[in-house]
């Protein structure tokens, strides 16, 4: 979709769309799941943990923060990596959302 086509959607279809990119792939949810199990991780400890190369999980991780679903605080030369609460609040507002409002009227197919 072209960028000036998001202009036509609302907010809020623009949000689901922009955490359903950072969620597309396997690796991310995987990085999800270690940052959610070990409350915070530093990049190293990632890769040490994913059959993935330091640029690739970089690559993942830097999807994942642009989304707002992560956050990084420098801590010298490494960064370490948890959950962004706020923006996970709001992701998971939406993805409720969506989900809740589909009510089963009639058979379809």
């Amino acid at each position: 979709m072209g960028a000036a086509k998001t202009e036509e959607f609302t907010l809020k279809e623009n949000k689901a769309a922009k955490y359903a990119k950072a969620l597309a792939h396997p690796a991310r949810i995987a990085i999800l799941q270690l940052l959610i199990k070990k409350q915070n991780c530093i990049c190293g400890d990632i890769v040490d943990e994913l059959p993935l190369s330091q640029s690739t999980v970089s690559q993942h991780l830097k999807e994942l923060k642009e989304a707002g679903l992560i956050k990084g605080d420098i801590d010298g030369v490494k960064i370490c990596y948890c959950i962004d609460e706020k923006e996970w609040k709001n992701a998971q507002g939406v993805f409720s959302g969506l989900f809740e409002s589909y009510k089963v009227k009639m058979k379809c197919c």
